[in-house]
C-alpha cells in the first residue's frame, strides 16, 4: 500500500480516500476502542484547557465535539485528532481578559478564515520549513506559561486583584498570595497530577487523567473538602450544544482582535502540522498538509459558531489514537460524538470536579508539552542555542508572535552567515 507521498499535495480528504479503498466491519471495531480511549483522554483535558483559558468548561466541549469532529472528516491526516490544545491557554486566556468572549469568537472565526486560505494558497508545505529550534523554544515557552498560569487554582489561591496577563507581574502577584494557600486544594491538585505521573508509568494503558479527576471529585464530596469546584465557579453545565450563532462583529471590532487573530492562525497551523507530521513518523504515512490546514480552518469557524475556543491537531491525543489502534479518520469522528453523549447525560457530575483538579491535570501537560531532552541537547550548539533561547525567553516576556518571528529571523541569518562563508574564496 503507498505512504501517501504521492498525493500529499492534493485537496482530498483522508475520510474520502479511506472509504474509496474499503472500510469493514473489522476497521470499525477497530477505531470504535481508539475512540472510546481518545475521548476519555480528551473529556477532561478539553475542560481543564477552556478553565486555564479564562471561559467556562463547556467551551471547551464545544470546541472538541464540533472542532474535533470536522478535522477528522476533513483533514489530510488519517490519524489527527483536533480539538483545544493546551498551547493556545495563553493565547485564548489574553483575548477573552482583553476583548471579551464576543471578541474571542470573533478571533476564532477570522483565525479559521485565515487558515482556509493558507491551504487553499498552497502555504501549508511552507510551514513546515519553520526551524526545529524555534518550535522547541516557543513549545517551552508555552509550557512554563501555562504552569505559572495554573498556580493560582492548584494551590486555591486568593488574590488581592486580577491575575495579570504578563508572567513577571503574574509570578509578583502570586508570590504576594502565598499565605492565602490552601492545603485542602494543594493537596487534592498535587495528588492529582502524582497519581497521573504514578499511573503512566506503572499502568501506562490505563486513563490517568479521567482516574484523577474521578478520585479527586469522591475525595472532596465525601469529606466535604473547602475547594471551588465547577458547580461552586461556573455552575452546571449544559446539557448539549448550543444553536449555531455568527460571532457578534464590528469593523472596529475586527480590527482590534486581527493581530491576535494572526497569532491564532499562525501557532493553529504549526500545531497542527507539527501533530500530523508525528502521526506520519509513527505510522510511516504522509499526511496532506494543505487538506490538513484547510480542515482546521474550517473547524474552527464551526467552532466559533457554536461557541468553542480553538481547535488544532492534538500531538497526546493523536498519538493516543495510534497507539490505541484507530486506522482511519473515524476515531475522530466518534470521539466527538462520544464527548457529547457524555454533555447529554452526565453534564450534573462535572459540577463535583475541583478546580485544583484540573489544573494539576494541566500541570501534567505542561510537563509532557516542554521538550526538555531537545531543549537541552540544542544547548550545545552555539546557533541552536541562539535561536532556541530567544524564541523561548522572547516567548515568555513578550507573546508567542514576537517569539516565532525573531527566532526565524535568528535562524535565517545564521543560514545566510553560513552560506556567504561557504561561497567566498579561500
Amino acid at each position: 500500500m503507498p505512504d501517501g507521498s504521492a498525493t500529499a499535495h492534493t485537496y482530498r480528504p483522508k475520510l474520502a480516500t479511506v472509504l474509496a479503498e474499503g472500510y469493514h466491519l473489522g476497521h470499525f471495531r477497530r477505531d470504535v476502542l481508539a475512540a472510546l480511549t481518545v475521548a476519555i483522554v480528551a473529556l477532561p483535558l478539553s475542560m481543564a484547557i477552556a478553565v486555564a483559558s479564562g471561559v467556562s468548561p463547556e467551551r471547551g466541549l464545544y470546541a472538541a465535539v464540533i472542532g474535533g469532529f470536522l478535522v477528522s472528516a476533513l483533514g489530510g491526516s488519517r490519524y489527527q485528532i483536533g480539538g483545544p490544545a493546551g498551547a493556545f491557554i495563553v493565547l485564548v486566556a489574553a483575548t477573552v481578559a482583553k476583548f471579551g468572549l464576543d471578541g474571542l469568537l470573533l478571533t476564532v472565526f477570522l483565525s479559521g478564515f485565515m487558515l482556509t486560505l493558507i491551504g487553499l494558497l498552497r502555504l501549508g508545505s511552507l510551514i513546515r520549513y519553520i526551524p526545529h529550534a524555534v518550535t522547541v523554544g516557543f513549545t517551552c515557552g508555552i509550557a512554563v506559561t501555562i504552569f505559572a498560569s495554573q498556580i493560582k487554582d492548584l494551590g486555591g489561591l486568593k488574590l488581592p486583584g486580577a491575575e495579570p496577563g504578563p508572567l513577571l507581574p503574574k509570578l509578583a502577584m502570586l508570590g504576594q498570595a502565598l499565605p492565602t494557600v490552601s492545603p485542602a486544594a494543594l493537596a487534592i491538585g498535587v495528588g492529582s497530577a502524582a497519581l497521573i505521573f504514578l499511573l503512566r508509568r506503572l499502568l501506562p494503558n490505563w486513563p490517568g487523567m479521567l482516574i484523577a479527576v474521578v478520585l479527586a471529585s469522591l475525595a472532596a464530596w465525601l469529606f466535604g473538602l473547602p475547594v471551588e469546584t465547577i458547580g461552586s465557579h461556573f455552575g452546571q453545565l449544559p446539557d448539549g450544544l448550543p444553536s449555531p450563532r455568527l460571532p457578534s462583529f464590528s469593523t472596529s471590532l475586527v480590527l482590534d482582535v486581527l493581530p491576535a487573530a494572526l497569532s491564532f492562525t499562525l501557532l493553529g497551523a504549526v500545531e497542527s502540522l507539527l501533530s500530523a507530521k508525528v502521526a506520519d513518523g509513527m505510522t510511516g504515512r504522509k499526511h496532506r498538509y494543505n487538506m490538513e490546514v484547510v480542515a482546521q480552518g474550517i473547524a474552527n469557524v464551526a467552532s466559533a459558531i457554536f461557541g468553542g475556543i480553538s481547535v488544532t491537531g492534538t500531538i497526546a491525543r493523536t498519538a493516543t489514537n495510534i497507539r490505541a489502534g484507530g486506522v482511519s479518520p473515524v476515531p475522530g469522528m466518534l470521539h466527538a460524538l462520544f464527548v457529547l453523549i457524555f454533555m447529554v447525560i452526565a453534564a450534573p457530575l462535572a459540577s463535583f470536579i475541583p478546580l485544583s483538579t484540573l489544573a494539576g491535570v494541566l500541570v501534567v501537560v505542561c510537563w509532557n508539552m516542554a521538550e526538555k531532552e531537545e531543549f537541552l541537547h540544542l544547548l550545545h550548539d552555539w546557533r541552536g542555542a541562539g535561536v532556541v533561547l530567544a524564541t523561548f525567553g522572547l516567548t515568555l516576556i513578550e507573546d508567542l508572535t514576537v517569539g516565532i518571528i525573531a527566532g526565524c529571523a535568528l535562524a535565517a541569518a545564521f543560514a545566510i552567515v553560513d552560506r556567504i562563508r561557504r561561497a567566498a574564496p579561500d
